[in-house]
C-alpha cells in the first residue's frame, strides 16, 4: 500500500539529485578523465545507490504518517483504539519486539507498517479496515503487519534497493559514456559531453523503473512471509484467512503510490511483474498449506 512505491520515488529522487549534484561537482570528469574507470566508478556507484535507498529507509515512518494523515494514539480515547492498542502489544510481545507506534487514518480498508528500525516502528490501520472486519480479522491484519516489523522487512528491502540502485547507476554511465564517445564527440577529448549526461539522465529513469521489477519481486514474496507469521502469531492461520478472503471482495484501500509495498492489500497493476503483492488467490492458498504453526 505505502511504504514501497513512496520508498521507491524518493529513493529514485535522491539518486537524481545526488547524480546531478555530483555532476555540477565535476565528478563525471573525474570518472572519464583518462577513459571510464571502472573501479572509481564503482565505488561511486555504491554511495550513490546505497544512499537513496538508506535515505527513504530513514524517512519512511515520517512519509508515511504525513502522506496518510495518520494519527497515533497516543492515548486510546475509546474503547476500540484501547482494543488496537493492547492488540498490537500483545502481538509484538510474542513477536519478540518493543511496541511500535499505532495509528489510525481515514480511508478504505488497508493497514501498513513502516520505520527503519524493528524496536522503533509503526503500525496503522484505516477506519475503513476497523469497520468491515470483525476483531478476529483485524486482529490477524495486525498480526501480518507485525510480522513484518519482526522480519526487519524494510531493511531488507533498502538493502535490495541498494544493490539495484549501484547497478542502475553504473550501468546508466557506461551506457552513457560509450553513446556519448560514439555518436557526440570528436577526435580523442575523453571529457564527458552533454550526450554523455543527457543519457545518463534518462537511463537512470529507464533503468531505476526497470530495477523496480526486481524489487516487487522481493516484496510479493515477503508478503507470503508476512502471512504466515500472522498464522504462527495467532497459532492459527484461519482468521488470515478470512482477511484476505474479506479483502478480496473489498475495494482496496489506496495508498500513496509512493508507500504501496507496505498495506496488507494492493490493486492489480497492469502488470504483474511490477506488483508488490501476489494475488489474493496464491496468499489464501500458501496459507492452507501452511504446517507447523507452533
Amino acid at each position: 500500500m505505502k511504504r514501497i512505491l513512496l520508498f521507491l520515488a524518493t529513493n529514485l529522487a535522491v539518486m537524481l539529485v545526488m547524480s546531478a549534484v555530483l555532476s555540477m561537482l565535476g565528478v563525471n570528469r573525474y570518472l572519464t578523465a583518462n577513459g571510464l574507470q571502472m573501479g572509481t566508478l564503482m565505488v561511486f556507484s555504491l554511495v550513490v545507490g546505497f544512499t537513496g535507498a538508506f535515505f527513504s529507509l530513514l524517512i519512511s515512518k515520517p512519509m508515511a504518517k504525513w502522506s496518510t494523515g495518520a494519527r497515533v494514539i497516543d492515548a486510546p480515547s475509546n474503547s476500540t483504539e484501547l482494543w488496537l492498542v493492547n492488540t498490537v502489544r500483545a502481538l509484538s510481545e510474542r513477536a519478540g519486539i518493543k511496541m511500535p507506534e499505532v495509528a489510525v487514518y481515514e480511508g478504505e480498508a488497508n493497514a501498513f507498517a513502516t520505520g527503519a528500525f524493528k524496536n522503533s516502528a509503526l503500525v496503522a490501520v484505516s477506519t475503513g479496515l476497523l469497520e468491515s472486519m470483525t476483531k478476529e480479522e483485524v486482529e490477524a491484519v495486525l498480526g501480518h503487519e507485525v510480522a513484518h516489523i519482526a522480519n526487519g522487512d524494510m531493511v531488507t528491502m533498502t538493502l535490495i534497493q541498494g544493490v539495484v540502485n549501484t547497478f542502475v547507476v553504473f550501468l546508466a554511465r557506461v551506457v552513457g559514456y560509450a553513446i556519448d564517445k560514439a555518436v557526440f564527440r570528436n577526435g580523442d577529448n575523453d571529457r564527458p559531453g552533454i550526450g554523455y549526461m543527457v543519457t545518463v539522465f534518462v537511463c537512470e529513469i529507464v533503468f531505476g523503473i526497470a530495477a523496480s521489477v526486481i524489487v516487487a519481486w522481493f516484496s510479493r514474496q515477503r508478503e507470503f512471509r508476512a502471512d504466515a507469521g500472522s498464522a504462527k502469531l495467532l497459532g492459527n492461520q484461519l482468521p488470515m484467512i478470512h482477511a484476505l478472503a474479506r479483502l478480496g471482495g473489498l475495494q482496496p484501500g489506496e495508498l500513496p503510490k509512493s508507500m504501496a509495498a507496505a498495506g496488507i492489500s494492493d490493486k492489480a497493476g497492469w502488470s504483474a511483474l511490477f506488483s508488490t503483492h501476489p494475488p489474493m488467490e496464491q496468499r489464501i492458498a500458501a496459507l492452507q498449506n501452511l504446517q507447523n504453526l507452533k
